[in-house]
């Protein structure tokens, strides 16, 4: 009972720090700490941000079956916005296969505390000079262009580095590219989709023969993903209302107070 309800723990943790940009991986680390989680951990958190990204799913399903239609229509539109998605998701996707090893050796509460403090001075810095305001309430992914692509895709890469924050960093690279909240939050939801799929379903094949020794075993997996969908669902429509009339400046904070509340506790391990 006790490997369940510290599965919902995980699974409600995960859903709604995924698609913030305060770092999910961060909060999750803190959690398993703090609730004695121990056991195959990084399978588990990896494999319930598919209950995270059903949850993106779900919230543009019917934008998903336009965008799909138009790929068997050829609609011009479509298509540049398919062809822009591949091209933003590259970057991460080859960082990711090439470093992974390299940078799972520095997934250490002290990397995640840092890297929280430097993107939330970044991003206050990038929404002090980003001086438009919050006014639109439906994103405009017809604009995008080549160019904005290409960038938000390397900033995407950098959400790599333990603390960084995936959403943070393709969300920052979108304003800095010339891109309003709401798209560039918009864009950011649609890229978590080839890059959790990918990671999750990636672990899951290689290390699905931990399953049975995860706490709780397969049924806290499937709890900590429903978990980990219904909060994100969540997360997904409070954060695009949220971003249509308000700047990511209490996020930042909240990640510089975080960050440092992280190190003073390891300072007393």
């Amino acid at each position: 009972m006790l490997a369940i309800v510290q599965a919902i723990i995980l699974g409600i943790i995960e859903g709604l720090t995924e698609f913030l940009p305060i770092s999910s991986t961060g909060h999750l680390m803190i959690a398993e700490r703090a609730i004695g989680y121990y056991d195959t951990a990084e399978l588990f958190t990896v494999v319930i941000q598919l209950g995270a990204i059903g949850a993106v799913f779900w919230h543009y399903r019917q934008d998903l079956a336009h965008k799909i239609k138009g790929l068997f229509s050829r609609d011009k539109q479509v298509l540049l916005f398919w062809r822009l998605w591949i091209v933003a998701s590259i970057p991460a996707v080859v960082a990711g296969f090439l470093l992974d090893d390299i940078l799972s050796q520095y997934v250490t509460i002290t990397t995640v505390a840092v890297s929280l403090i430097v993107g939330g001075i970044l991003m206050w810095i990038i929404e002090t000079l980003h001086h438009t305001k919050s006014a639109k309430t439906s994103p405009d992914l017809d604009k995008l262009t080549l160019s904005q692509a290409i960038k938000i895709g390397f900033y995407q890469a950098l959400a790599l580095v333990p603390g960084v924050s995936r959403s943070g960093a393709t969300i920052m690279g979108g304003l800095l590219s010339g891109l309003d909240r709401v798209t560039a939050t918009t864009f950011s939801f649609y890229l978590s989709m080839p890059i959790i799929i990918g990671a999750g379903s990636y672990k899951l094949l290689k290390d699905h023969h931990q399953i049975s020794t995860i706490t709780g075993g397969g049924v806290g997996l499937l709890v900590g993903t429903a978990t980990a969908f219904v909060s994100s669902l969540l997360v997904i429509n409070w954060l695009l209302h949220y971003v249509a009339k308000n700047d990511f400046k209490a996020f930042a904070m909240y990640r510089i107070v975080f960050g440092l509340i992280i190190l003073a506790t390891i300072a007393r391990w």
